[in-house]
């Protein structure tokens, strides 16, 4: 049977402003066979806007069926945009690892990417932006720690959200473009294929 992939997030995941075939998950299953592993499109369960409770409740109305060879967690923007606790972030992240790992059997094959600077965008023109990488930075540091709690994989495209390249974000100015999602799945292939391969 082919292997299967999970992805579940938000507007990162699904992909908002983008085509299909651009979205990060589906350009990772895509890297993912080019390197002969071989690898089921992405199932996505994921929505814009989402918070973690919300996804949660996605999760129970999709209903998933595992077992999945892969699954990849990115989720926490909207929490942090809405003004939400780290605290608050922690609790239900921890449970968002837990549901993940039961959908992949065994830790080692849940990748969780860190959230990325939506401060850096021209959608934020006029707010702190200094304020908002702070405390991405701080729930990523949760987001760290839960992936290393929970045993799962940690990839850190943070840093690559950053970045100003000509094209790097979509028509809307606030989401990444295609190229950008080009660089997430890169910076993931490595993790995703380890755990495939582990």
């Amino acid at each position: 049977m082919t292997p299967r992939f999970l992805a579940l997030g938000d507007s990162y995941t699904i992909g908002e402003q983008v085509d299909t075939a651009e979205r990060w998950p589906v350009q990772l299953a895509r890297m993912l066979r080019e390197r002969r592993i071989d690898m089921a499109d992405a199932e996505i369960v994921a929505r814009t806007g989402w918070t973690t409770d919300e996804l949660t409740a996605g999760i129970a109305v999709a209903a998933p069926a595992g077992p999945y060879d892969l699954v990849s967690l990115l989720i926490g923007v909207n929490d942090q945009f809405r003004g939400r606790s780290p605290g608050q972030y922690r609790e239900e992240l921890r449970s968002l690892l837990v549901q993940a790992v039961g959908f992949a059997v065994r830790p080692g094959r849940v990748v969780m990417l860190s959230i990325p600077d939506w401060g850096v965008t021209p959608f934020a023109a006029g707010r702190d932006r200094a304020g908002i990488g702070a405390e991405i930075d701080r729930f990523n540091l949760v987001g760290r720690e839960e992936a290393q709690r929970a045993r799962a994989r940690f990839v850190d495209v943070t840093p690559a959200s950053r970045e100003s390249h000509e094209d790097w974000l979509a028509a809307d100015r606030l989401h990444p473009s295609g190229r950008q999602y080009t660089r997430w799945a890169e910076l993931t292939l490595g993790a995703a294929a380890a755990a495939l391969e582990g």
